[in-house]
């Protein structure tokens, strides 16, 4: 079984428990103000496990299965032996960073919460983006394909605004922030993977 696959199964799992317990959820889940009162940092990674509804779930572990096996792949390529480890450090820690300005931002206020693993899955996401620029990506109310860099630029922008904007129940600072850190570590583990993402666009052609 495929590590993406075992973080999918794991991630299911525990959401469904907690649907069914909400004692679990409210340990479990990101509520900046227990983690800064009572230090429970462990919400920082647990809260990443747990989503909010089917539709929030299904959304994440799709994008995390189609992008996920690749960036497997190239952690398997660049650390032979150690491809899993990489992995799983990668993707739990975009859970972590994703939600540090979340818990900064909202560490007075006892009635926010989050939770997701949007941030560990925008790091995987833009992972790919980087390796694979001119790849298509499709939204649900997009019929067509995007090219990566485009649907990541877009993806960015709007990500920022919204959480600028402060407004709805989507945690779009996860989503940023996740998405940069999954840029960032990759040009720090590999750094040709910035000069490669930089010649395939440059031969991009719309027509």
């Amino acid at each position: 079984m495929s590590t993406t696959l075992l973080i999918i199964l794991v991630t299911v799992g525990i959401s469904l428990a907690a649907w069914n317990n909400p004692a679990l959820m409210d340990r479990w889940i990101m509520n900046p103000y227990r983690v800064a009162s009572r230090g429970q940092y462990y919400r920082l990674i647990t809260s990443g496990f747990l989503h909010a509804d089917w539709s929030h779930l299904l959304f994440n572990m799709i994008s995390l299965y189609f992008f996920g096996g690749f960036i497997e792949q190239v952690f398997d390529a660049l650390f032979p032996g150690s491809g899993t480890l990489y992995l799983v450090g990668f993707y739990l820690i975009g859970i972590l960073v994703s939600d540090i300005p979340s818990f900064l931002k909202h560490r007075n206020d006892p009635g926010y919460n989050a939770l997701g693993a949007s941030g560990g899955v925008s790091a995987v996401l833009f992972a790919a983006i980087l390796f694979r620029p001119l790849m298509p990506i499709s939204m649900f109310f997009i019929p067509i394909g995007i090219p990566g860099f485009i649907f990541g630029g877009l993806y960015l922008a709007y990500s920022y605004y919204e959480a600028r904007r402060g407004y709805g129940t989507i945690n779009h600072d996860a989503h940023f922030y996740g998405a940069l850190f999954g840029i960032l570590f990759m040009i720090v583990v590999y750094p040709a993977v910035l000069p490669q993402f930089i010649e395939q666009i440059a031969g991009w052609r719309l027509f």
